[in-house]
């Protein structure tokens, strides 16, 4: 499999990987009843994007690298999925 294709998976794992940790921890300025003027209650009190982005890394690693263990290594993939398509003669 070219490397591109391997990394564009990756990057679609990472970028669906985003949005599940995203939430993780949060704390929004209504919670810390700290409300900034100008800013909505729901805004996070403390964005940290190294810490959502290094999480985000290991958890879309972590898949990518079960995804290529079953469908590049073991040969599991779309085509293994039988298919009981109705026959019309």
């Amino acid at each position: 499999m070219p490397f591109f294709s391997v990394f564009a998976i990756y990057f679609i794992i990472w970028w669906l990987s985003l949005f599940i940790v995203l939430p993780i921890g949060l704390r929004t300025q209504a919670e810390e009843n700290e409300v900034v003027p100008g800013s909505v209650e729901s805004a996070p009190a403390r964005f940290r994007p190294l810490k959502i982005f290094l999480a985000t890394s290991v958890l879309a690693a972590i898949i990518h690298l079960a995804w290529y263990i079953v469908s590049v290594r073991l040969g599991y993939g779309i085509d293994a999925i039988p298919h009981f398509a109705p026959k019309f003669y």
